[in-house]
């Protein structure tokens, strides 16, 4: 990979001249790459593939996370022609090791095989005060899972996912952050000519359902031994919570454990994701974070005149993601989960009953994760009986109307009780 000084770079007024020191090598943890290593080693099956990105021509700087930066512990003058260099793929800082991983997973509820980040590359994992991040660029070239795809993002698209991760976190909303944006003349070909960009991402962790489904539809020994020792790493590094709890007889039970935590999570985030009106639009199983996060930000968008049924996807002709599908297609994802999970519950192929009665439990906690949204965005003090029905109707009224789903709330919060405002009467 060419360092700054053999690559040429338009860092834009914005950049500081000098240079800040990297983050030092040892704040690299690099732990998913460690594991990838460590499987390829003991069973032949590694959890992706080590390279770099392709080189991104004359980048420039676009936006950044300041806010983000921050707490990473970053220095304000973080952004130096260094920095840019390393996220546009064209160099790494010392500690990094840049990898794309494979997966498998489900897309339109049909089985499609491998797939893989095939147009990220995960950097590695720092160590930060808010706790391990990993950074992933999104638009750093062909990876060997691209699928005869270019590998490239484009600026347009890029600009709403930055925008939108970020404000999805300002708004509490469980997602992938945004660090940088960066761009390069280079042509990219979508429907017309536009320009390239790479969006740093951060996360605790980038893992994805299509993850355990990819080790755990091969059939394979080595494999399965894969899948336990991605279950393992999940479980000490994301949920340690969970290593001592136990099953029915006493004994471990962690897929159990695993699976009824991102239940609940995933349970958490579809309410979330109705109660603002966001539309995901792709909810493959290689789109769900293990960690209840919103991720991949692709053909997304937030209703404005309400229609349950709005499909921001074009792709999507049958409406399988539509707002009004979400939780559902959220618990059909979950069962996909407990299918992949499977090999690593005893004696679960002949008596599936532990893990159905794990994901029986979504049926009570996306409810109760939706009232209490829908109850805080009505300004209901109270919890009441009839406060499900209250929430219902008041949809209706808005469906009925065609009313823009977030004006509709911000007005209703200028009701007062004894008497409605001047402007809420108009």
């Amino acid at each position: 990979m060419p360092t700054p000084a053999e690559t040429s770079s338009d860092a834009g007024a914005s950049a500081p001249s000098h240079h800040v020191a990297a983050p030092p090598a040892e704040a690299w943890l690099n732990r998913f790459a460690q594991l990838s290593q460590d499987t390829q080693a003991r069973l032949g099956v590694p959890l992706g593939t080590a390279l770099s990105g392709e080189p991104l021509p004359t980048p420039r700087w676009v936006a950044a996370s300041e806010d983000l930066a921050r707490e990473l512990g970053w220095p304000a003058d973080w952004r130096n022609d260094e920095a840019l260099q390393v996220f546009s793929g064209n160099a790494v800082w010392p500690g990094m090791a840049p990898m794309a991983t494979v997966y498998s997973g489900h897309q339109f509820g049909q089985w499609a095989g491998q797939l893989g980040d095939g147009r990220a590359l995960l950097l590695g994992e720092i160590s930060a005060p808010l706790g391990p991040q990993e950074l992933q660029l999104k638009g750093a070239g062909m990876t060997p899972y691209s699928r005869r795809a270019d590998g490239r993002a484009v600026l347009r698209s890029s600009i709403r996912e930055f925008l939108c991760s970020e404000a999805m976190h300002a708004l509490g909303i469980p997602t992938t952050r945004a660090l940088a944006l960066t761009a390069s003349p280079e042509a990219v070909r979508r429907e017309t000519l536009e320009t390239a960009a790479v969006v740093t991402r951060v996360a605790p962790s980038f893992i994805r359902f299509g993850h355990f489904e990819h080790f755990a539809h091969s059939g394979r020994p080595r494999h399965h031994e894969a899948l336990a020792a991605l279950l393992d790493f999940v479980i000490a590094h994301h949920f340690p919570q969970l290593q001592s709890q136990q099953g029915q007889q006493g004994q471990p039970q962690p897929a159990l454990a695993l699976l009824d935590a991102v239940v609940q999570r995933t349970a958490e985030l579809m309410a979330a994701w109705q109660s603002v009106g966001f539309c995901h639009g792709v909810m493959n199983t290689d789109n769900m974070s293990i960690l209840g996060l919103t991720i991949d930000y692709g053909p997304f968008g937030f209703l404005d005149a309400f229609d349950p049924d709005h499909i921001c996807n074009h792709s999507d002709d049958r409406g399988r993601y539509s707002w009004n599908n979400q939780p559902q297609i959220g618990y059909w994802n979950l069962r996909a989960l407990a299918q992949a999970l499977l090999p690593l519950v005893p004696d679960a192929q002949d008596d599936p009953k532990a893990l159905t009665e794990v994901l029986q439990t979504y049926e009570q906690r996306f409810p109760q994760a939706m009232n209490a949204r829908w109850r805080a965005k009505l300004g209901l003090q109270a919890e009441r009986p009839e406060d499900v029905e209250l929430a219902i109707d008041y949809l209706r009224l808005l469906a009925a109307g065609r009313v823009d789903f977030t004006i509709a709330f911000r007005r209703l919060g200028s009701f007062v009780s004894e008497g409605a405002p001047e402007s809420m009467a108009t």
